[in-house]
């Protein structure tokens, strides 16, 4: 049974929030919360800036099931970590529980406004029928059951966010990073569009055989 899980490349990651767009407009995700956003650290810092596209990461021990004390979260056969909505009683202790900040109240006005919990759902639903109108207005649209990917890894321009069985998108990256190299080598923005802003990148290959900019094997010369 394939375990669902997203990874984010920061290597690859543009700060676009192509990511978080499609997740709001796929969803219609209410006012003041966002299922995913999109980190960055060492903002402005030339060559020192990396970003990441944060959601919930749907872990296979939750720490916001451990400590829900409705036990409103629950795991799909997929290991999708979900949460019932009509059972929540907006306590806020998975918000708390929570390292990405996953868990959030809806917002509206100055003050904001305290309800049902909302996560990411990893495009799965909820507990209502898959595809009604009731699950849709809950949990937003129930893109799994029609055999499609996260709408978020699905817009990502530079297929930085990745989405799907974990076994699989592990090696996706296991293999990007064995190609990257080290250092200089290490794939970034022009990589990422199949181009390169170093002059370098159109000169032959190394004697190798591997072109030193894209971290790419060529012909040797």
């Amino acid at each position: 049974m394939a375990r669902m899980k997203f990874i984010c490349d920061a290597e690859r990651c543009i700060e676009c929030n192509s990511c978080v767009t499609a997740c709001k407009n796929e969803n219609e995700v209410p006012w003041g919360v966002n299922r995913r956003r999109v980190v960055t650290v060492n903002d402005g810092v030339v060559g020192q800036e990396k970003s990441i596209s944060v959601a919930c990461m749907h872990c296979s021990d939750a720490p916001c099931m451990a400590v829900c004390p409705v036990d409103c979260f629950y795991r799909s056969d997929e290991g999708v970590v979900l949460h019932n909505k009509d059972t929540c009683i907006g306590c806020g202790y998975c918000s708390y529980a929570c390292p990405f900040g996953a868990p959030q109240f809806p917002s509206n006005g100055q003050f904001g406004l305290r309800g049902k919990m909302d996560k990411c759902t990893f495009c799965a639903g909820g507990p209502e029928e898959s595809g009604s109108k009731a699950e849709f207005e809950k949990y937003g649209r129930n893109r799994l059951a029609e055999g499609k990917l996260p709408a978020c890894a699905e817009m990502c321009s530079t297929k930085a966010l990745l989405g799907g069985d974990g076994d699989t998108i592990a090696d996706i990256l296991r293999t990007r990073v064995l190609r990257r190299g080290k250092g200089s080598e290490v794939w970034g923005w022009g990589t990422a569009y199949g181009k390169s802003h170093n002059p370098d990148a159109t000169a032959p290959n190394k004697p190798n055989g591997t072109n030193q900019t894209t971290g790419t094997i060529g012909t040797k010369s």
